[in-house]
C-alpha cells in the first residue's frame, strides 16, 4: 500500500518512533546536521525503514517537498505522498525487499529542492561517510540518478578507506522520478523503465543470496 503518509495514524506512528533504537543513531545525526553551516533543514529517516540496521542504502538526489515538516511528512520514506516514493514502494515490494531492509538517503541530504552543485555534493559525500559508519549491516548500495552516482564517486575518491574493507554491492540505475523518462524516443523510455526494474531485482537477489550464505 503506497502513500500511507496521507494517513494521520501512520504519520503519528512515524513521529512517535523517530528515536526508536534502529533509527536513533541516524536521526540523532540528522539533529546534529540541521542548520550546519547555514545549510538549513534536513528530514529524518522514518522508522518504517531500517535506519542503522538496514542492509540496503538507497540514494537519490535531494529531499523532495513531501519530506518537509508541516506541508509533508518530515521524513524520508517510500510511503510519502508523491509519485517518486510511490514508485519506489512498488518496485521494492515487487523485488521482495521489505521496508525495514532499506534506509533512504540523498546525495545532498539538506532540503533544497533543486539539483545540488559540486560544493554541495562534496558536503553530501562527507555526510554519507558518517552514515556508512552507522550502518554495520549494510550489504547493498542502490544509486538512483546521476547525483547519487556522483556523490558515491566523490566518496570513493576522497575517502576510499570508508568502503575499502566492506564487501558492498553497488547497483546503479535511473532516478525513480518521472523526469528520468522525459525522452522522446519511446524505446529509450522503455529501456530506462526496465533498467530501474532490473536494478531493484538485482538488489533483492543480492539480499536473498546473502541470506542463503547464513
Amino acid at each position: 500500500m503506497a502513500r500511507r503518509m496521507r494517513e494521520e495514524s501512520f504519520r503519528a506512528e512515524q513521529e512517535e518512533g523517530r528515536y526508536a533504537p534502529h533509527v536513533r543513531p541516524v536521526n540523532e545525526m540528522v539533529d546534529a546536521l540541521r542548520q550546519q553551516d547555514g545549510r538549513g533543514w534536513m528530514p529524518y529517516v522514518a522508522p518504517w525503514h531500517g535506519g542503522a540496521e538496514a542492509r540496503v542504502l538507497s540514494l537519490l538526489r535531494d529531499p523532495g517537498p513531501k519530506t518537509q515538516a508541516g506541508t509533508g511528512s518530515g521524513f524520508l520514506c517510500v510511503e510519502n505522498d508523491d509519485p517518486t516514493a510511490e514508485l519506489q514502494a512498488q518496485k521494492f515490494e515487487e523485488a521482495g525487499i521489505a521496508p525495514h531492509e532499506v534506509t533512504p538517503w540523498n546525495a545532498y541530504p539538506w532540503y533544497i529542492n533543486r539539483s545540488p552543485n559540486a560544493a554541495e555534493l562534496r558536503a553530501g559525500a562527507a555526510v554519507l561517510e558518517r552514515l556508512l559508519g552507522l550502518m554495520a549491516k549494510l550489504e547493498v548500495v542502490l544509486l538512483q540518478g546521476n547525483e547519487a552516482k556522483d556523490v558515491w564517486r566523490r566518496l570513493l575518491t576522497a575517502r576510499p578507506e570508508a568502503v575499502r574493507e566492506r564487501s558492498l554491492e553497488v547497483v546503479s540505475t535511473y532516478h525513480p522520478g518521472r523526469q528520468a523518462l522525459f525522452v522522446r524516443d519511446p524505446e529509450e523510455r522503455a529501456r530506462r523503465a526496465q533498467h530501474r526494474i532490473d536494478a531493484y531485482r538485482k538488489v533483492g537477489d543480492a539480499l536473498r543470496k546473502s541470506d542463503g550464505r547464513r
